[in-house]
């Protein structure tokens, strides 16, 4: 019988999993850019941050900010000036933040998502 090993880094998309459990007032001025469908604000949490982005009147996407490609470099996307788009400044790879496809490579995995739920005043964002 062999043995099996356990690693204790355990990974998601490659990206190390951390526990994510987020309330965010989106009628708070601190966040006043979600209060729009289009708009995107960076928020605490995640492995590297967050990057949520509202989709339509009631719904949101939120990703973690750190790249797919290369995960061992510190590297976190951030919206370019299209915003529609994310980058990776240190491979250029580039992300949809509408739903986290790739764009352009050398990454190949999406930006890692997680679960949104909206009551009207109140995003939760967990995993």
């Amino acid at each position: 019988m062999s043995a099996v090993k356990c690693s204790t880094k355990q990974t998601d998309f490659g990206i190390p999993l951390v526990y994510v459990e987020r309330q965010i007032n989106v009628n708070n001025p601190a966040f006043f850019n979600l209060s729009v469908v289009g708009g995107w604000e960076y928020v605490a949490g995640g492995s590297r941050g967050l990057l949520v982005y509202r989709s339509g009147p009631n719904q949101f996407n939120a990703y973690d900010r750190h790249s797919t490609y290369d995960i061992d470099n510190s590297c976190r996307v951030v919206v370019d000036s299209t915003n529609i788009a994310a980058e990776d400044p240190c491979s250029g790879s580039r992300w949809s933040i509408i739903d986290g496809s790739v764009l352009n490579g050398p990454a190949v995995l999406p930006l890692k998502p997680y679960a949104t739920r909206f009551d009207g005043t109140f995003l939760y964002i967990t995993n």
